[in-house]
């Protein structure tokens, strides 16, 4: 069940570190946006494909995986977000309803703010609106590599582009240390490749030091060796 928290109480508020490209939370408080906070249990769905597509929602802490059903009923993660990132943006944009299934993979808090006042502040605040643009560009170019990385290169890469990604490298000063359990099976959804394929990979990736499972797993930026190697 979502629980909802009022937006103004200080102690719902995350301890953000590190440096975001597009600092969602300062941008959304500083251009006065109305909004709530929402609150999504592990494995909970936050919208459903299908669902009337009424609000844009940003991720304040947590990870949210995105995926899609076909007509035979097979599903695909298409994307794994988290804090910082928006998702339902698709509503300010004509849809109608959720071209997609949003699910909270870990504990998740996020921003809720109503499509209507999501088009109103992108209109009359122009810093705002221009960093939202920036950010969603970079968000489509990382998609666009996504598909060139199934198109081109070895599972093996793809599991370890997609682990770097989980682990926000690139994405601010420090990436996280620690990740939160992600089932191989998701993993192999989001790669294109089978559950016993990427158990071999983790495998591998753990006895060369690349990934642990210290205190929690965790993800070392030598694994970018595997990405950039020919």
């Amino acid at each position: 069940m979502v629980e909802e928290v009022n937006s103004r109480n200080p102690k719902t508020k995350p301890k953000r570190k590190g440096k975001n490209a597009f600092n969602s939370q300062m941008f959304l408080d500083s251009a006065g946006v109305t909004k709530r906070i929402a609150i999504f249990s592990r494995s909970q769905n936050i919208y459903s494909q299908g669902d009337p597509a009424t609000t844009v929602l940003c991720i304040q802490r947590g990870s949210v995986k995105l995926s899609v059903v076909n007509l035979a009923g097979k599903e695909a993660v298409v994307a794994v977000l988290g804090p910082g990132d928006f998702l339902g943006e698709g509503s300010i944009a004509g849809q109608s309803v959720r071209a997609r299934t949003a699910t909270a993979i870990t504990p998740t808090t996020a921003l809720v703010i109503e499509k209507n006042e999501m088009i109103r502040v992108l209109h009359a605040v122009h810093d705002f609106s221009d960093r939202f643009i920036s950010y969603m560009l970079s968000r489509n170019n990382r998609i666009e590599e996504d598909v060139i990385d199934q198109l081109f290169n070895s599972s093996e890469k793809r599991l370890a582009r997609a682990l770097l990604l989980l682990a926000r490298y690139g994405m601010q000063n420090e990436p996280q240390k620690m990740l939160p359990k992600i089932p191989q099976q998701m993993l192999a959804e989001m790669i294109g490749a089978t559950r016993s394929r990427v158990n071999f990979f983790m495998t591998k990736f753990r006895k060369l030091g690349f990934i642990g499972y210290d205190g929690g797993f965790h993800v070392n930026p030598s694994l970018l060796s595997i990405v950039l190697h020919d």
